[in-house]
């Protein structure tokens, strides 16, 4: 299998994708607080569940479970395919790979944010962002 060839994002472009990475991760976030709810749910039934009766809500839960995380990997991997890394789902965080100086620098961006105004080392994160000088 051929390795895809890493795509760079100036600024200007990471900020295009900012309309249309918001909706995904709202979708994903409010998708992720689900999954968690009916995860504790599940955690907390299922010793129960053939004792007293709960097996049908059992199983409501587990092919909810199944339909979120399809919904939640379908749409990570839309992301992906954009170039973008989703870094926390629980934050909405995502970078942007991008060239600063010449070297590698994550853009970074959080979905409460209005546009793309930090950037990090690679292995700084999200705590190590520093705003992008204009």
């Amino acid at each position: 299998m051929e390795r895809k060839e890493r795509r760079y994002f100036t600024v200007e472009e990471a900020r295009a994708l900012v309309p249309r990475l918001r909706g995904l991760l709202i979708a994903l976030q409010a998708e992720k607080r689900e999954l968690d709810q009916l995860l504790g749910e599940l955690r907390r039934l299922a010793p129960l569940a053939f004792l007293n009766g709960h097996g049908a809500q059992l199983e409501r839960i587990e092919q909810r479970v199944a339909e979120l995380t399809r919904s939640i990997r379908e749409k990570v991997r839309v992301i992906h395919q954009l170039g973008v890394e989703v870094k926390d789902l629980d934050m909405g965080i995502v970078d942007f790979p991008s060239l600063r100086d010449g070297r590698e620098v994550y853009l970074c961006w959080r979905v409460d944010e209005p546009t793309v105004a930090y950037w990090h080392d690679l292995d700084a994160g999200f705590r190590g962002r520093q705003p992008l000088e204009e």
